[in-house]
């Protein structure tokens, strides 16, 4: 069996004892996973296929929107909301990726700011629907052989599922052709080619499946928070975040994004809880040092240097 799935279900076995040993901060624990899932599919489309997404709160509001509205509205069960949810990402990114993947330069990651940006307004004016800006609030749920959904620590191990998940299928394309093909169209896209691959079709697939995957998130964080609100979803700074998580754990990895999120999602509670106003400036001088010093991101310069390293023992 690969180690790295090895490694996972190692990982899993840990992490699921976490709500017995440390119940006190569960939620914290929900944070890291969501973000570990969320990050890791980002990292689908922004590391792995080299194209950066700035807009990617919109697949995580779309999940949170549809499990709220079905359930506020259509009493629907939130897995066949979600399942609507990840089926109209799919959609979205198709018609998104096929408008833009044919442009160079910097027009993919700004129209991904314009779409989350188009969905939020959406969000507000469409009141009837949504909440508008007021928001939309979850006050029932069905309880599926007796397990409660708002119940926190099944809620962490929804989030649990859901992290190794994406992770799961990240292990599995890293070793895969298409995993091959998604480096080879980052790295050099007329090299790519030059040898058979289409560019366009691959970062398609790409972000169709990093769309999906963020938007099954999004339905797991919906029911979480039990109450969304269009400023917050859609915010760009909750999509900014979600990059970040993958620049600063390392790009292109495995585990990079899991490794970001963990860092990130402890730090800022830590900072948050001990420093009071001052969180936010140890927090930004904390991202600032780790991307000056490791500028591939933490797991990123370790796998650049095992890589040198075998590299040298061969030669």
């Amino acid at each position: 069996m690969n180690k790295q799935i090895l490694f996972l279900v190692g990982l899993i076995v840990v992490a699921a004892l976490y709500p017995i040993a440390s119940s006190a901060y569960i939620t914290v624990g929900i944070s890291v996973l969501l973000f570990s899932g969320w990050a890791t599919s980002w990292n689908l489309l922004g590391g792995w296929a080299g194209q950066l997404s700035l807009g990617h709160a919109s697949f995580v509001g779309l999940g949170a929107y549809f499990v709220a509205i079905g359930a506020s509205q259509f009493e629907l069960a939130p897995w066949w909301s979600i399942l609507i949810a990840m089926a109209v990402a799919v959609v979205m990114a198709f018609i998104w990726g096929k408008l833009t993947f044919g442009l160079r330069g910097p027009y993919f990651s700004l129209s991904t700011i314009a779409i989350a940006e188009i969905l939020r307004l959406v969000a507000i004016n469409e009141g009837w629907l949504t909440g508008g800006a007021s928001g939309v609030f979850i006050e029932t749920l069905p309880e599926p052989l007796g397990i409660d959904l708002f119940d926190k620590t099944t809620q962490y191990y929804l989030a649990l599922i859901y992290a190794a998940i994406t992770i799961a299928i990240t292990i599995f394309i890293s070793t895969r052709k298409f995993g091959y093909e998604l480096k080879a169209v980052r790295d050099n896209e007329e090299a790519a080619m030059a040898a058979g691959i289409n560019p366009s079709v691959i970062k398609l697939k790409a972000f169709v499946l990093s769309g999906v995957l963020t938007a099954l998130g999004g339905g797991i964080y919906g029911i979480f928070l039990s109450f969304i609100e269009p400023h917050i979803i859609f915010n760009l700074l909750f999509s900014i975040q979600i990059a970040l998580t993958v620049i600063i754990g390392g790009r292109g990895t495995v585990w990079g994004p899991s490794v970001g999120a963990f860092l990130l999602v402890v730090s800022g509670e830590v900072f948050r809880t001990t420093f009071a106003q001052a969180n936010m400036l140890l927090y930004g001088a904390l991202i600032l040092i780790v991307i000056l010093i490791l500028p591939r991101g933490i797991v990123g310069e370790y796998v650049h240097k095992l890589v040198r390293r075998k590299y040298a023992d061969r030669t």
